[in-house]
């Protein structure tokens, strides 16, 4: 599977049939990078947070043969796997409605319940291109939200069976997000109602970001 306007590496399809070669893989992703990455600071920033996400939450995933989310610029699928899935895969429903979207993260779940093992090929590198500005990034950022916490809700009963990390990550992943907005809105009141600014709170948030970027930058 790959996007429309991605490139592959030469060798993409030969790294992946490597791993797939084991017949309780059904499914690995390459690693993405921005091939526009030098464009704009956006595009830069989103370079960083493509490796963030193939190098540390993929291959942290991958460990326990679990990657939860086989990315569509560039994965493989097992043709026979696939087989077994198409019915349920082509009929995406969420709370009775038609959902078209998220269909890279929604296969990927659908393996893992199959039985199937997912995996991230770190070499296997497929350059893509991603947006230059914010409006299209935050349009498809809220779809990737979508997609992840909808699927969550489809994950939850794979979860037990799978190592007790994933476990973690997947809650993590949703309520990461949703615990950094509390924060900033509990701020914002407290710089309201007490007339103080909770700087203690923000220089956390703040150092976290800079350590985890700070890696990012220097590996990306």
């Amino acid at each position: 599977n790959v996007d429309s306007d991605t490139i592959l590496a030469a060798d993409v399809v030969t790294k992946l049939a490597a791993k797939m070669r084991d017949p309780d893989i059904g499914a690995a992703m390459g690693q993405l990078v921005a091939s526009n990455r030098n464009d704009t600071w956006l595009t830069s920033l989103i370079d960083m947070e493509y490796w963030l996400a193939c190098n540390e939450e993929r291959a942290a995933q991958a460990r326990f043969g679990a990657v939860m989310c086989c990315c569509g610029p560039c994965a493989m699928y097992r043709r026979s796997a696939l087989a077994l899935l198409l019915d349920q895969y082509e009929t995406q429903f969420f709370r009775g409605k038609p959902s078209d979207f998220g269909e890279d993260r929604h296969l990927t779940i659908l393996m893992l319940k199959a039985g199937f093992r997912t995996e991230y090929v770190p070499d296997a590198i497929a350059a893509t291109v991603v947006p230059d500005t914010l409006g299209p990034y935050l349009r498809q950022q809220l779809r990737w939200a979508r997609s992840t916490f909808r699927d969550t809700f489809l994950a939850l009963r794979l979860l037990p069976e799978l190592d007790g990390y994933l476990t973690l990550d997947v809650v993590g992943q949703n309520l990461g997000p949703l615990l950094l907005a509390l924060s900033a809105l509990a701020a914002l009141a407290e710089l309201a109602v007490g007339g103080s600014v909770p700087w203690w709170t923000g220089l956390t948030i703040a150092v976290m970001t800079m350590v985890r970027c700070s890696v990012a930058a220097l590996r990306a």
